[in-house]
């Protein structure tokens, strides 16, 4: 089991959209570990029943936040950060479940690393016979956004957990199904930024940490268990959209000018004209669509976007 030098305080905020039962299935995980110096903060984004009097009922010491509107990922979880008051927040999808000693290893990590400003551990796809079948990694780190594509790749991801990633090191990102993140650093650096609403802003975010002085790393001594499927599986108009707006818009943020031209040229020369026409062959023409609406909301509506918006954070003050 890992100890770290203390035993501070760790908020472990999730967000819950309609899907209350993999939620109950998280909390249950949290309240099994063995790090119990916790606070927890649910967040409901909206769902069309609301959770809350369940959730009291089940879990009498978690607090549960109602939201009206759905504010996406990074809205969801900059609601709760009024409410905390760890000196750690621990970020958590709803669809994953803690493992025994990820708490404490990731807090050992931060004794360990100068100026660690966020970590996550190691993913691995939610395993219902662990016994019988081996792990499958989901997530092991990434490597660097590409200057051309503004992509990356996952490091690890769909190989057996059989001891190959197994140590904590820096890496481009975090992964924004568990990441664990200083009071502190969140203080200095800001909250995530609302303005892509799905997908991106984890990655933001951390060229941002990285950008203030602080380092970014996995920690593949622990691993978090998360219920996204193994198998690849059509992208719905709603995901092309987003990824392709927010891939857009991580880039404009966050590159230089001479940068970005290279960008804007592989994207209207490459980029746009091989996504159009394999749209058309596979006969997907709402994500054509979606994906045409991404890139133009980049140079109309979206324009004004180049910097992150200003969104107020206010902690509670640490008792």
């Amino acid at each position: 089991m890992f100890e770290p030098v203390k035993q501070p305080l760790v908020s472990i905020v999730t967000v819950n959209y309609n899907s209350l039962e993999e939620t109950i299935e998280l909390l249950e995980s949290v309240f099994d570990n063995s790090y119990q110096n916790t606070e927890v903060i649910v967040v409901d984004n909206a769902s069309e029943v609301d959770p809350g009097e369940q959730l009291d009922e089940l879990f009498p010491s978690v607090k549960v936040l109602r939201s009206e509107e759905n504010l996406g990922f990074a809205g969801g979880n900059n609601l709760a950060l009024a409410h905390c008051q760890g000196d750690f927040i621990f970020f958590v999808n709803n669809d994953a479940e803690l493992t025994d000693g990820v708490i404490e290893s990731l807090l050992q990590l931060f004794d360990e690393v100068p100026l660690l400003g966020i970590v996550s551990p190691k993913l691995c796809y939610y395993n219902t016979l662990p016994d019988l079948v081996p792990d499958v990694i989901q997530y092991a780190g990434t490597t660097p956004v590409h200057p051309l594509t503004g992509r990356n790749s996952t490091i690890g991801v769909r190989q057996n957990d059989e001891g190959r990633y197994r140590l904590p090191e820096p890496t481009a990102y975090c992964h924004g199904a568990a990441m664990m993140v200083p009071r502190e650093v969140i203080e200095k650096v800001g909250p995530m930024s609302e303005d892509y609403f799905l997908y991106y802003e984890e990655l933001d975010w951390c060229e941002r940490i990285r950008k203030a002085g602080y380092q970014v790393y996995v920690d593949n001594r622990v691993k978090v268990y998360h219920k996204e499927s193994i198998s690849v599986e059509k992208i719905g108009a709603a995901k092309t959209y987003y990824l392709n707006r927010n891939r857009i818009l991580f880039m404009r943020r966050n590159r230089t000018a001479l940068q970005l031209m290279v960008f804007y040229a592989f994207l209207f020369f490459v980029t746009i004209p091989w996504n159009s026409l394999k749209f058309l062959k596979d006969g997907e023409i709402k994500n054509l669509e979606a994906f045409l609406k991404a890139v133009k909301w980049n140079f109309t509506e979206g324009k004004k976007m180049s910097k992150p918006s200003s969104h107020p954070l206010t902690f509670t003050a640490v008792q």
